[in-house]
């Protein structure tokens, strides 16, 4: 028997001009504990999920249940959720304490348990001996750490952000992340965390809700949402991709998940027929840049080998990245070559000849 989720969301839909639905018949069960993050591009319905469940935007209709209650009608001030928000949302005139220690002066906690409470908060987000400064002088990484501790002070059932590490520059983002992931394992409180960038919810997540037009296109852990995306919008949003087009032609296995593509050259490459496409149907092959077998003398010419020529060779420090011509520059392969997989031998140079393979495995058909 399952443990019945913190959160349910039940057929819940909203419009703001009712016509265009902005989330669509959504259901979705969050568990306790979990991070759960809602990715999406700009106007997939990922905030506006989240600020239904906060409370302050309302479901046209449907319901959403906490621990089996409804609280689609409850005041955002009594969900006992915290909220981190892009723009820290700080008080300017208070000190890093004050700011803090807002949330339970609301709820009239006595300044003694006040003062224990803030200092405990300070010092998971590494901010002690900050309480007496203001806001403005502090980094921005420091006052989303203000933020962060404000939203945890009051020990929320959730906790709820809407791209809070957006305004940060690359390098302090990718160390607030792993501060983040690492905060969530501490307190095994329940993390909802909306972004568009698909880096940041592969780094800290344990399940990603994907959205596009409002609707969750997959729910999963992120190695199975990264190795095995269920439609052609997933297996692009979240990672890169090498596509390659053609026709689908004969399938093998149990519900024909096995099957060719014919490239417009005449070559057939085999792969996975993911969305259950049809024989003589227009499809779209996707493989993962690190699954692809970079060949530069081939021994012999097996299945799902493709010639091809490097168009650009790009140095990201680990690995090099190849983009390279397949076809007669029909299509475009991307292939993620490590360093250390050189073996000694020189790196390959635009205008190398060189052989492409794409397992089976992982070559993903799609419809599109």
């Amino acid at each position: 028997m399952t443990a019945e989720p913190l959160v349910r969301f039940q057929r819940v839909q909203k419009t703001y001009d009712g016509e265009h639905l902005v989330v669509r018949q959504l259901d979705l069960d969050i568990h306790r504990g979990e991070f759960l993050s809602l990715l999406g591009p700009s106007g997939s319905g990922k905030t506006t999920t989240l600020m239904m469940l906060a409370g302050f935007e309302s479901p046209t209709s449907g319901e959403i249940l906490l621990d089996g209650k409804p609280i689609t009608r409850t005041p955002p001030h009594k969900r006992n959720f915290g909220m981190v928000f892009q723009n820290y949302a700080l008080f300017p005139h208070l000190s890093v304490g004050q700011n803090v220690a807002y949330p339970l002066t609301v709820r009239k906690v006595p300044k003694d348990e006040q003062q224990r409470r803030v200092q405990r908060a300070l010092d998971m987000v590494q901010l002690r001996g900050m309480t007496d400064r203001l806001p403005g002088q502090l980094s921005g990484g420091q006052q989303q750490r203000v933020a962060l501790a404000r939203a945890l002070v009051f020990e929320p059932q959730l906790v709820l952000m809407d791209e809070p590490l957006g305004a940060l520059d690359k390098q302090l983002r990718e160390h607030m992340q792993i501060e983040l992931k690492d905060l969530h394992r501490q307190l095994g409180v329940t993390f909802v965390y909306v972004t568009h960038d698909q880096g940041e919810a592969l780094t800290m997540s344990d399940r990603v809700a994907v959205f596009n037009e409002g609707v969750i296109q997959q729910l999963d852990t992120v190695d199975r949402l990264y190795e095995t995306p269920s439609n052609r919008f997933v297996a692009g949003f979240v990672g890169d991709n090498t596509v390659l087009k053609g026709q689908l032609g004969q399938q093998q296995g149990h519900g024909g998940e096995h099957a060719e593509m014919k490239l417009p050259d005449g070559r057939v490459l085999h792969g996975l027929n993911v969305s259950g496409a049809a024989a003589g149907a227009t499809v779209e092959a996707c493989i993962r840049p690190e699954r692809v077998v970079l060949h530069r003398r081939p021994d012999a010419q097996r299945a799902n080998m493709l010639d091809a020529e490097v168009a650009r060779v790009i140095y990201f420090g680990d690995h090099l990245r190849l983009l390279c011509s397949v076809g007669g520059g029909q299509a475009e392969a991307t292939v993620k070559l490590p360093l250390n997989g050189l073996d000694g031998a020189a790196a390959p140079q635009a205008g190398e000849a060189v052989v492409l393979e794409f397992p089976t495995a992982h070559a993903r058909i799609y419809a599109p």
